[in-house]
C-alpha cells in the first residue's frame, strides 16, 4: 500500500549519477505522493570466538586445532594420579579400638577407620540389620573388630573417673597441715558465739531469728604460729545432713554443750555422727558464768553416751568456756593443738589438689561460687576442676576474711569462682589436666543421677497404680518449688517437710535451686499450681510481676521454723473432712400417715435423747 508522506520530511536528497533504478522509482512515486516502503536488511557485526582468536593468532601455523583448558589438563593430572594409587596398593594399619559398654555403627567404623558400609555387611553376617546411628553392645562390637583383624579393648563408662585415682603419698612427700575442727552441738547452745569468740568476728548479729542456717568455714591463725580450720555446723534438727557433711569433712569434733541446759536431742545427733565418721570429741562446757550453770552434771549425762571425762578416768577432753566472758579460750586452743599433734594430720602438699564442697550458692552477679576445704595437694588459681556435676576453670580464690589469694593448700578453706553451675554441698573437688577431661566425667555423673531420678519417678507412680487398684484412689500433691540462698539450706529444707506427708497428702518438691526466684520458676508454678518458697531470698521485679499477674503464691522465710509450721498448715487443710457418726437419740414410730403430696408421716414417741431438725 502507499502512504502519503511529506517528501520533505523522510526522504533525503541524493545526486541523481549515484542513484540504481530502484531509487529512481522511489522518487518517482514520491513525486505522485506514492511511497513504496521495502525492508532493509542490517548486518551487525560478528561476534569473535576463543577459537577464531587463536586462529588469527596462528595464522601462519597450518594446524589450527583446538588447545586445552586448565581444567581439562587438571583433571588428567588426578586421572593420572588415580591409576598410580591404584597400582601401589596401601598396607592396612592394624589398631587397638577402645570398644565401651555401647557403642553406635558409626563411631565403631570411625575408631577401626573402616567405610561405614563394610561394618554394616560384616554385621548382616551375623544376622544384625544395623543403620549407622544404631547401638551395638559391647560383645558384638567385639566380633566385629575381629573379623576386620583389629585388636580391642574393653572399658567401662564409670572408667572415665579411675584418672581421679590419686597415688599413694610415700612418707617422704607427707608434710604437717592445720587440724580441721567442726564445732557441733544443740541450738542456742553457743556455738556461732564460742567461734566469734575465737576468730575475733561477729557472725550472729547477722543471722536470722539467733540460729546459724549455713555451713561457715573459717582458720583461725594463733599467736604461736600455728593454725585451726574450723567448720561452724547448725544445730537445729533440720540441719542434720549438713552436720553429717561436717563430720565426713573433719578430724576433730567440738561438742558444745551449755551449763545451764546439759545434753539434748540435737547434742546426741551429733555425738552419733561423730562416733560414725569416727572421730576424736572434745567437749566444751558453754556458758559456765551464768548463775545456773551445773558443770558436774552435764559430765554426768557425757557418762550415758560412752563418753568419759579424763577426770573421771575416760579419754575425752573436756573444757569449761565462756564464749560471752572469753573465759578458758586459750586452753581450749591448746587441747585442739594437742589433740591435732597426737594424731599427726599430714598432707602432700604438692599433689594435684583434691577437696570437699563445704557449702555453695549462686550470686547473681559473679556466677556460681562454692566453698571448698582443700584436703589434699595445693588448689592454683587457673586449675581446671570437676566438682560433681560442674565443671569449670578457677578464675578468683578469696579466703574467709574476703582477701584475694593465688592458692590454698590443705587444710585452708577459699570459696572459688568460675564453675558452670553450683554445685552439691558434700560434692567432691579434683583438678584434672583438660577441658575435655572434666566435661567426660560431669557427664557421665549427670547420666547416672537423671537415671536415678527417672527410676525414683517409675516406684513413686507404681505407688500410685497400687493404691488405685486397692480402690483407695490416688495421693493428694502438694507441689512446691523452693529456691534458697546456698546448697545446705536447700537441701535442709527438702529433708525436713518431705517427713511431712502422710498417707494420703504428699508433698512433691518440683524443683530445688540456689539463687533468686525467676521467671522460669514462675512459668513452672503457674504450669503446675505449685507454691514458690523463697528461704532468705526473694523474686527478681519480672518474676513479681509475673506471679502477681498469673496469681503464683511466692512465701518468703528467714527461719526454717516459720517454713516448716507454714507447710504443715496447708497439708492440713487439704486432708480430707472425717464424717463422724454422732448419736443423739431415738424414737418409737407409733403410726404411719400417708399424705397426698407431702409423703409418709412418721407418728414418733421419743424414747432416748433429742431429735433434731435436719438430723
Amino acid at each position: 500500500e502507499a502512504v502519503a508522506l511529506k517528501p520533505s520530511h523522510h526522504v533525503k536528497k541524493s545526486n541523481d549519477i549515484f542513484d540504481d533504478e530502484e531509487t529512481l522509482e522511489k522518487k518517482k512515486a514520491l513525486e505522485n505522493n506514492k511511497l513504496v516502503v521495502t525492508k532493509t536488511k542490517i548486518e551487525e557485526p560478528r561476534k569473535l570466538h576463543k577459537t577464531d582468536i587463536i586462529n588469527m593468532l596462528g595464522a601462519e601455523e597450518s594446524d589450527h586445532s583446538k588447545t586445552r583448558s586448565l581444567a581439562s589438563i587438571k583433571r588428567a593430572r588426578e586421572k593420572e594420579k588415580r591409576k598410580m594409587q591404584q597400582q601401589t596398593p596401601q598396607e592396612k594399619v592394624y589398631r587397638e579400638v577402645i570398644i565401651p559398654e555401647t557403642i553406635t555403627v558409626g563411631e565403631l567404623a570411625s575408631r577401626m577407620t573402616e567405610r561405614t558400609a563394610d561394618v554394616i555387611r560384616e554385621l548382616m553376617k551375623l544376622g544384625i540389620i544395623a543403620n549407622a546411628n544404631q547401638d551395638i553392645d559391647a560383645d558384638t562390637a567385639e566380633l566385629v573388630v575381629g573379623a576386620f583383624g583389629h585388636s580391642f579393648k574393653r572399658v567401662q563408662e564409670s572408667d572415665v573417673e579411675n584418672i581421679l585415682q590419686n597415688e599413694e603419698d610415700t612418707p617422704e612427700m607427707l608434710k604437717p597441715r592445720a587440724p580441721v575442727v567442726t564445732v557441733m552441738g544443740h541450738v542456742d547452745h553457743g556455738k556461732t558465739s564460742l567461734l566469734d569468740a575465737l576468730k575475733s568476728t561477729d557472725v550472729v548479729s547477722g543471722e536470722a531469728g539467733g540460729i546459724t542456717q549455713h555451713i561457715g568455714a573459717y582458720r583461725v591463725c594463733l599467736e604461736n604460729g600455728a593454725a585451726i580450720t574450723f567448720i561452724d555446723t547448725p544445730g537445729h534438727a533440720a540441719f542434720t545432713e549438713m552436720r553429717i557433711r561436717g563430720a565426713q569433712a573433719t578430724d576433730i569434733v567440738v561438742l558444745v554443750v551449755a551449763a545451764d541446759d546439759g545434753i539434748k536431742a540435737q547434742t546426741i545427733e551429733a555425738i552419733n555422727h561423730a562416733k560414725a565418721a569416727n572421730v576424736p570429741i572434745i567437749v566444751a562446757i558453754n556458758k559456765i558464768d551464768k548463775p545456773d550453770a551445773n558443770i558436774e552434771r552435764v559430765k554426768q549425762e557425757l557418762l550415758q553416751y560412752d563418753l568419759v571425762p579424763e577426770d573421771l578416768g575416760g579419754d575425752v577432753m573436756v573444757v569449761p568456756v565462756s564464749a560471752k566472758g572469753r573465759i578458758n579460750l586459750d586452753k581450749l586452743e591448746a587441747t585442739i593443738l594437742l589433740l591435732a599433734e597426737m594424731l599427726e594430720l599430714k598432707a602432700n602438699p604438692n599433689a594435684s589438689a583434691s577437696g570437699v564442697v563445704i557449702e555453695s550458692k549462686l550470686d547473681k552477679a559473679r556466677g556460681a561460687i562454692a566453698t571448698i576445704l582443700i584436703q589434699r595437694g595445693t588448689l592454683n588459681v587457673g586449675d581446671i576442676v570437676v566438682v560433681g556435676e560442674s565443671v569449670g576453670r578457677i578464675k578468683l580464690m578469696v579466703n574467709d576474711k574476703g582477701q584475694t589469694v593465688k592458692q590454698a593448700l590443705p587444710s585452708e578453706p577459699v570459696e572459688i569462682f568460675g564453675l558452670d553451675k553450683s554445685p552439691s554441698a558434700g560434692d567432691r573437688l579434683d583438678v584434672v589436666s583438660s577441658d575435655k577431661q572434666a566435661r567426660e566425667i560431669a557427664e557421665y555423673r549427670e547420666r547416672t543421677t537423671k537415671s536415678k531420678k527417672v527410676s525414683i519417678t517409675q516406684r513413686s507412680s507404681l505407688e500410685d497404680l497400687f493404691l488405685k487398684a486397692a480402690g483407695t484412689g490416688a495421693i493428694k500433691e502438694l507441689p512446691v518449688i523452693i529456691k534458697a540462698d546456698v546448697q545446705g539450706s536447700a537441701e535442709a529444707i527438702i529433708a525436713s517437710i518431705t517427713k511431712i506427708g502422710s498417707a494420703e497428702v504428699r508433698l512433691k518438691v518440683l524443683h530445688s535451686a540456689v539463687g533468686a526466684i525467676n521467671e522460669s520458676d514462675i512459668t513452672l508454678a503457674n504450669a503446675s499450681g505449685a507454691i514458690v518458697v523463697g528461704f532468705n531470698v526473694r523474686a527478681s521485679s519480672a518474676a513479681s510481676v509475673m506471679a502477681d499477674r498469673d496469681k503464683v503464691d511466692i512465701r518468703y522465710y528467714s527461719i526454717i521454723y516459720n517454713l516448716i509450721d507454714d507447710i504443715k498448715s496447708i497439708m492440713s487443710g487439704m486432708l480430707s473432712p472425717i464424717i463422724r457418726e454422732v448419736y443423739i437419740g431415738s424414737v418409737d414410730i407409733r403410726q404411719v400417715f400417708n399424705i397426698t403430696k407431702v409423703g409418709k408421716v412418721a407418728g414418733s414417741y421419743v424414747t432416748k435423747g433429742t431429735i433434731k431438725r435436719g438430723a
